[in-house]
């Protein structure tokens, strides 16, 4: 069976909004750097578009993390697939993300970045979808508010498709 993506919220609405976020980072990070960090892959496409849209001095790194193992739902046990390149000791860290849904994963991931001491850590996501939530993660910057539909485009795939979509559609069979 073919599937077809609905328009969910269009390029203009995403790029608005990116570009809101931007400059509430930079007025929030006045006078400091801050140290981005994407949690890949999905968060790559965010994070770049964000980044132009600082202004602010910005350093960027990444790291990949599996929490599903071999089911579809995450099982909430994180496996670091890809580590970080640079310290945050005592940096201004931005974690940015896709999308926050059952908040199992980056808790444990905030967790263990709180471990090795930035001077500040936050968390910025392009997507919320608040109904899926089983562990409260504060989320500092958020994009859209989403309601539960299987979302893609903007760096979220259906079975690694449609990532590169300008806009966030919904999936449907």
């Amino acid at each position: 069976m073919q599937e077809r993506v609905r328009v969910l919220l269009s390029e203009e609405e995403v790029d608005r909004r990116i570009r809101e976020i931007g400059e509430q980072i930079s007025r929030d990070y006045a006078g400091r750097s801050i140290h981005l960090v994407c949690v890949l892959k999905g968060g790559s496409f965010f994070m770049c578009e964000l980044a132009k849209r600082i202004s602010v001095p910005v350093s960027l790194d990444f790291m990949s993390v599996s929490s599903y193992g071999s089911d579809t739902k995450s099982s909430g046990v994180v496996k670091i697939v890809k580590d970080l390149d640079e310290s945050l000791q005592g940096r201004d860290v931005l974690v940015v993300e896709d999308i926050v849904d059952s908040g199992r994963t980056l808790s444990y991931l905030l967790e263990m970045l709180q471990e090795r001491k930035p001077a500040s850590l936050r968390l910025c996501t392009l997507l919320d979808k608040p109904d899926r939530r089983v562990i409260d993660v504060k989320v500092d910057y958020t994009g859209f508010q989403i309601p539960d539909e299987f979302v893609v485009g903007y760096g979220l795939d259906y079975d690694q498709m449609y990532r590169n979509l300008p806009y966030i559609g919904v999936v449907e069979k």
